[in-house]
This record gives C-alpha cells, structure tokens and sequence, in this order.
C-alpha cells in the first residue's frame, strides 16, 4: 500500500520578544500551504510540558509537530518529513518520537541543522537514526500513540528528555531525521530552572541512568551538572560571565550560496558592502 502523507498540525509555545516568533516561525516558507486550523500557538502557560499536552487535545491532526517559536522552516522541510515518515512506515510504524537532532549514550549524535554560534551540525542523510534523546526545538509525535509530556515537569527545560523516556518506557523508538531547519537560538547560561528540571526528571526516570541528553548527561553522582556549576560559579567570580549570542536578524540567510569571489577587488567590494559607508 503506498504511503499517503499526513495531515499535520504545528504547535509554538510562543512568549517574550514578538519579534522571535515573527521573523523565524511566522516566516517560515513551509508553512505557506498549511490549511486553517493547522497552527496553534500557545502562550501564558507555566511551562511546557501543560502547554503541550494542550495543545495536543486541541490539534485535529494525528500528526503534531512541536517547535521552538525561533525555528525557521525551510520550503522542504515537510517533503523531508514525509519522506522519514514514509521510510519509518516500512522499518517501524510504531515509532514514538521524532525530532531534528538527537544523541545516544557516549555522545553519539544525529541531525541536520543551523544553530546559531554553531553553524551547520551534521549534513543530509537517508535513514532516520535510532537515538536516546532528542533536542526539544522540534520534536514530533503522534496523538494516537499516546503519549504526553509529564505534566508535573516545571519550567521549559527537559521536556524534550521526558518525552523519549517515556516513548522508550512503552517501547517505542525514539529517531533523528534529516529535515533541515535553521534554530536561531541564543546560547547563554543556563537559568536556575535548568537544573530545578534536571533533578525532576532524574528522579522520575532514574531507572534508565545515565540518560545522554543533548545538552549534559543525567547520571546517578551528577559529575558533569557539578562541573557545570562550578564553571559557572568560578567564571563570575572572576566577571567573566557568559554572554548571550545574537540571534540572527534574518534567519534565511544561510540558506544563501555563498558568492564565488573571482578577484581580490570583487573581494574587497563585498567586503565595503557589509561594512557600510564609511564616517567621515
């Protein structure tokens, strides 16, 4: 039987700044052809994982994507989700959840994306990949598979973590898929509620450590969370404390070729124009 494309609804869980959500989601060019009702955008809520769940009941489409409101969605990027899709429909049509970049235990990772003071992870591959946990910027479930975010998980970190254990929890395998997309995050240092969230799902899936997330491992003697904090302690002591990077002012940007400079003056005149006018 071939595969049909599914109908899919897209949930932001949208606050602060206006201007994220306008010039990265709101932008983005796959969503042109998204019918009515297929967009729920989500604010006001105390964290993510209620903000989710809503979402979830509220959507009228088996297939929900959830994303981050600073990702930018490239024109294809729901022609590289249906082909993952038709893929996992063959090799295990009880998958649990999806996402662009994931990891497995001993830092093995997969993805293909754009992140802001990182550049391009990963490159374009064909099989989606077996992973532990998933980066929560776009993760990707079914409403029938029945699967929720722990509603008791404060905050807006480690959400992302929650979701695969409980997929793993009931079995289902967790994938990286290659569908470009650009996060234009800003990297900072890591809020207080960061770690309020960690201890919450370390306690509540603390049959399945160590847990290798994308952004530190969940481990029985926290080796790499006190590492962290140190870091962190010992870097204001000394006023060197992290700055946030700037985001990108247009996120399309480096979906762009790169001009081919053919002489050192055409060099130097690329170089004047982003430059600007000179003071005199």
């Amino acid at each position: 039987m071939p595969f049909r494309s599914p109908d899919v609804t897209f949930v932001i869980s949208k606050s602060g700044d206006p201007s994220l959500f306008d010039r990265n989601f709101a932008a983005s060019p796959c969503l042109k052809d998204i019918g009515p009702g297929r967009i729920i955008v989500q604010e006001g809520f105390p964290s993510a994982a209620i903000a989710y769940n809503d979402a979830i009941e509220k959507a009228q489409t088996d297939l929900i994507v959830f994303a981050h409101q600073d990702v930018y969605f490239p024109a294809e990027w729901i022609a590289d989700l249906n082909r993952s899709l038709a893929i996992l429909e063959d090799s295990d049509p009880n998958w649990g959840v999806l996402g662009c970049s994931g990891i497995k235990y001993r830092d093995m990772r997969a993805g293909y994306v754009h992140s802001v003071g990182l550049g391009i992870l990963g490159e374009s591959f064909e099989q989606p990949v077996p992973i532990d946990t998933l980066d929560e910027f776009i993760l990707i479930l079914r409403k029938s598979s029945g699967l929720r975010f722990d509603p008791t998980l404060p905050h807006f970190h480690f959400y992302g973590t929650d979701i695969c254990m409980s997929a793993r929890d009931q079995k289902r395998g967790c994938y990286a898929i290659s569908a470009f997309s650009v996060h234009n995050t800003s990297y900072g240092y890591l809020a207080p509620e960061f770690y309020i969230c960690y201890w919450h799902v370390k306690k509540r899936w603390r049959k399945y450590l160590p847990i290798q997330t994308t952004c530190i491992k969940v481990t029985r003697w926290n080796g790499e969370m006190i590492y962290r904090r140190l870091k962190f302690i010992g870097l204001s002591l000394l006023g060197r404390n992290m700055k946030p990077l700037p985001r990108l002012q247009d996120p399309q940007s480096v979906l762009r070729p790169i001009p081919v400079l053919e002489s050192k003056d055409e060099a130097r005149g690329l170089a004047d124009a982003f430059a600007g006018p000179k003071e005199r």
